[in-house]
């Protein structure tokens, strides 16, 4: 085979990837709107590709929820290592939190779609939780060693408080009310020199 027909042959793999990327990011924004708007032709609008591409890629539509599903929280894996190794630990955990919220909006407009298929959130949710609860302790342990948190705050307290914060609030503006919640809770979460013995 020349190398002109190899490279033919490897054209369409990377053409393909990067479809699949855009379908992901489209289906990203779309499942954020919710609401009738988040079909799968309305992805593939998004995307700027056709039906049957979208469909190459992602067979079912609890196919691509899921992918969406795990790629927003491997991104937020990644920026907690990222964002420890470039900021204070408080301004890492906080900015990592507004990031959280942003992806607990892409499970809000995925809910109903997610619960289509039924045996996937169990494992779904395990596999969440665990990766979640890393990238916390990732921002979290600099932050007790420095002396800057309660030592009785773990990444399960913090996932649940920020999760409990997205789903009381609704309606139009719901994220910014988060997000001032938590600039709330961060303020509270933290040690100060006069914090009163004991009180760890």
């Amino acid at each position: 085979m020349t190398d002109e027909a190899a490279t033919q042959r490897r054209k369409p793999r990377a053409d393909a990837i990067r479809n699949r990327e855009r379908v992901l990011e489209a289906a990203k924004a779309v499942f954020s709107r919710g609401g009738t708007e988040a079909g799968l032709e309305a992805v593939a609008r998004e995307a700027g590709v056709g039906i049957g591409t979208l469909y190459r890629h992602f067979p079912t539509r609890e196919a691509l929820y899921e992918a969406v599903y795990r790629r927003e929280v491997e991104q937020l894996v990644e920026m907690a290592a990222q964002l420890a190794k470039e900021f204070p630990p408080a301004e890492a955990l906080r900015r990592w939190m507004q990031a959280l919220v942003e992806f607990v909006a892409t499970k809000k407009g995925m809910g109903a779609a997610l619960a289509l298929a039924a045996h996937k959130p169990p494992e779904l949710m395990a596999y969440t939780t665990g990766r979640l609860h890393e990238a916390i302790g990732m921002l979290l342990h600099p932050m007790a060693q420095a002396g800057e948190v309660r030592s009785d705050i773990g990444p399960e307290d913090l996932l649940r408080a920020v999760i409990g914060f997205c789903y009381l609030q609704d309606g139009p503006g719901w994220q910014a009310q988060v997000l001032r919640l938590l600039d709330v809770f961060m303020d509270g979460l933290r040690l100060r020199r006069d914090t009163p013995p004991g009180s760890q």
